[in-house]
């Protein structure tokens, strides 16, 4: 019985859940914000880069 109330009353692992939920919201709310100006920055890429061969003209192969 001993070693049962010990358990119940121990908040280690409460707390390690916890930390382990608020670290997958922040990581969630980081990739879902990369993805989405991974999105502007790849047109902006494709811009610069139309701009550049529109300068110095198409590559000789």
């Amino acid at each position: 019985m001993k070693l049962l109330r010990l358990f119940i009353a121990d908040q280690k692992g409460a707390t390690a859940i916890e930390y382990g939920l608020i670290a997958t919201l922040v990581s969630i709310i980081i990739f879902g914000a990369l993805g989405a100006s991974g999105l502007n920055l790849s047109g902006y890429y494709e811009y610069v880069g139309g701009e550049i061969i529109a300068a110095f003209g198409p590559s000789e192969q």
